[in-house]
């Protein structure tokens, strides 16, 4: 088997429900430790039975760690684009090889209307100067596909022009018409510092990072100076990462919520293989490192352990917290066990 062919199809994948989530999953599952040989050997090294993993807290979570220093493929294929990360100088940044840029499309577009509905009612702004400086970023990719297809004509990217996007800005205010400004954390501080108003008709949109540009503030102490500075009663916010071609969003107070084929679960950040779902969480919540389930990643891997810590409601709805400590030691100690 060389492509996804199986019955669970690509068409019907976005459709997934509660109900048969664990069951595309568990197919995907084996899909990829079939034919991505990165996730084969982790699996084998691991002493995994692929036979023996009937539940979704039983399959193995590649490190996010692993995006840096190999091709994570499903398959063998010429990928239609690499997606790179973002990081410091000297830094090693991680890459997604993607097979299928439609798929891409489809997450994040059913992902947008699901939570905001048709984007053809917004006038859509990118505040995002640090990601359009550099190539390859999936964030840009998404929200320039957004801002062309909401056929706005003052949609846009407004790198470090204030001005004009304030005025943008209070020309939309005038006729009350619904706007999202998605920014960079630290560039949204800027403009909002500089630029006192009083938004009734825009959505303020984080994707988080000051990028070393500022000191580093806490999701509330961000969320407090733009809600008063730019007189919003909330700030939403977008999870997304090169790693997936899925998002889960916040519409307020740091609260994310995952489309239906995108799930969290958490993981003890002493033993990565005591794995907690939604489900099966003590108590209203439980807490630890973040794993992520994103089955659009159907050519790369659906099945990530990341660096984040977080916090995981029953109804499936999550915060995150931080990050782990010494996240590269741990990731790479999983790989020669």
């Amino acid at each position: 088997m060389n492509d996804f062919n199986t019955s669970t199809t690509i068409k019907n994948l976005f459709s997934c429900t509660a109900e048969n989530f664990t069951e595309t999953a568990l197919e995907i599952f084996n899909f990829q430790y079939q034919h991505n040989k990165i996730y084969n050997t982790y699996c084998n090294i691991l002493k995994i039975n692929p036979n023996t993993i009937t539940c979704l807290n039983k399959i193995p979570f590649l490190p996010i760690q692993f995006f840096k220093s190999r091709e994570i493929t499903t398959t063998e294929f010429a990928p239609a684009i690499i997606f790179k990360s973002s990081g410091t100088t000297g830094s090693v940044n991680s890459k997604h090889f993607v097979k299928n840029l439609s798929l891409y499309e489809e997450s994040f577009l059913k992902s947008f209307r699901q939570f905001y509905g048709d984007e053809k009612k917004f006038c859509i702004i990118g505040l995002l100067p640090s990601y359009l400086e550099r190539k390859g970023s999936s964030l840009i990719y998404m929200v320039e596909d957004l801002i062309k297809k909401s056929e706005h004509t003052s949609s846009g990217f407004y790198l470090y022009d204030h001005a004009m996007l304030k005025n943008v800005l209070s020309e939309n205010e005038k006729n009350s018409q619904p706007t999202l400004l998605i920014g960079v954390t630290y560039a949204l501080l800027d403009f909002a510092e500089q630029n006192n108003m009083q938004l009734k008709h825009t959505i303020i949109m984080e994707t988080g990072g000051m990028k070393g540009r500022r000191e580093e503030l806490t999701r509330k102490e961000v969320h407090e100076i733009l809600k008063k500075n730019l007189g919003v009663l909330s700030i939403h916010s977008e999870y997304g990462m090169t790693e997936l071609l899925s998002q889960a969003y916040s519409k307020g107070d740091g609260i994310f919520d995952c489309p239906q084929w995108m799930k969290i679960l958490i993981r003890n950040e002493d033993d990565p293989f005591d794995i907690t779902t939604a489900e099966n969480c003590e108590g209203k919540f439980c807490n630890g490192a973040v794993n992520i389930i994103d089955l659009a990643n159907i050519y790369s891997c659906s099945f990530i352990a990341t660096d984040d810590t977080g916090i995981l409601y029953q109804n499936g709805c999550f915060e995150i917290t931080g990050r782990l400590e010494n996240s590269d030691i741990r990731g790479c100690g999983l790989m020669i066990m």
